[in-house]
């Protein structure tokens, strides 16, 4: 049914790059890059230098999201939030699809008492206790779950034909992992009621425009501008970067006044840090920083 979905995307006009995408071959011959290898049936990871990346893996379903994929990733996620050595993280897809949606197949003879008593869906938000910075690199697809994928993450870069949407309507269902929720706190009520209700995909320059994504590139620069991304993070305090990272979240939960208060006691606890009082003198002294995360 997924499969069917995005063929009739494709005939609507929507391009689907038909070209083969390693999962970072433009740097395997970089010095800084090491394969992470444990036994992951629907994802890859990796790490490059201080930038864990994952990758979806379910080519043959436009890397549909299942219950067991979304269980790899909260895996990895972990392994790469425990890894001191490791400053930040990328999820990505292939250049056909960052992810086409959740698997329908899972769905097929889902009940109301089932999901209700199972929780459906709630692991697929753990990548929101994530501290540390977790950037999407989206190219082709990213469709329902995927586009709610994309959106938990922190940043979205984009490839140029990439294609965002929450096509549940035509399925007879709602956006359930945070669709509805995030879509609307970012490009206003009006346009997310339009796109929640028709189905409609909307293309990466229209994502960027509204302030979905953060930027759009060609189709092969993606990954590794989003890795670069990383790289820029990780080159910083990591928990000053969390510590920001918590603080720019906190403004889509508390009102100005609070959020406000929130920021400013952030602000003056990390006083506390040798990391801060490594800043400054730095600053003071013109020379570069030497962080030692504490």
């Amino acid at each position: 049914m997924l499969v069917s979905l995005v063929r009739s995307f494709s005939r609507q006009g929507i391009r689907v790059p038909v070209s083969r995408f390693s999962t970072y071959n433009a740097l395997r011959s970089n010095s800084d890059y090491k394969s992470d290898a444990p036994n992951y049936e629907h994802i890859l990871t990796e790490s490059h230098d201080k930038v864990g990346l994952i990758t979806l893996n379910r080519p043959k379903t436009f890397n549909a999201l299942s219950s067991d994929l979304f269980h790899e990733i909260n895996d990895a996620l972990k392994k790469f939030e425990n890894d001191s050595s490791i400053g930040a993280i990328v999820i990505t897809g292939n250049e056909r699809a960052f992810s086409a949606g959740a698997d329908i197949k899972e769905m097929l003879n889902q009940t109301f008492a089932n999901s209700y008593k199972t929780n459906f869906l709630f692991h697929w938000g753990e990548i929101n206790n994530i501290k540390k910075p977790v950037i999407a690199a989206v190219n082709g697809f990213a469709l329902g779950g995927g586009c709610e994928l994309a959106m938990s993450c922190d940043v979205i870069y984009a490839g140029e034909t990439a294609k965002f949407g929450q096509p549940e309507i035509k399925l007879g269902l709602i956006p359930g992992a945070g669709g509805t929720q995030r879509l609307t706190r970012v490009i206003g009520k009006s346009k997310a009621m339009e796109l929640v209700l028709s189905g409609r995909t909307f293309t990466a320059q229209e994502a960027e425009q509204w302030g979905l994504v953060s930027k759009v590139f060609p189709v092969g620069e993606v990954l590794e501008k989003a890795i670069e991304l990383g790289q820029e993070f990780a080159g910083f305090s990591q928990p000053v970067i969390q510590a920001a990272k918590e603080s720019v979240n906190s403004a889509y939960e508390l009102s100005l006044r609070e959020g406000c208060h929130f920021e400013r006691r952030i602000f003056q606890a990390l006083f506390s840090l040798n990391d801060a009082k490594e800043g400054k003198d730095a600053f003071a002294n013109k020379r570069e920083a030497k962080w030692t995360h504490d």
